[in-house]
């Protein structure tokens, strides 16, 4: 996931809440979102 632009794993995560992907999968995404400090920006998307 580190090779991942901010933008692209921001979709993906909201990609994969929307396919309702497995919820670790989810979970993953959603560690790396807060490693990256996105929370604020994922937040805005909402």
């Amino acid at each position: 996931m580190e090779k991942l632009s901010d933008d692209l794993l921001i979709e993906s995560y909201f990609k994969a809440k929307e396919l309702e992907l497995s919820k670790e999968f989810i979970h993953l995404i959603e560690e790396e979102i807060h490693r990256r400090s996105l929370d604020g920006k994922v937040s805005q998307y909402n």
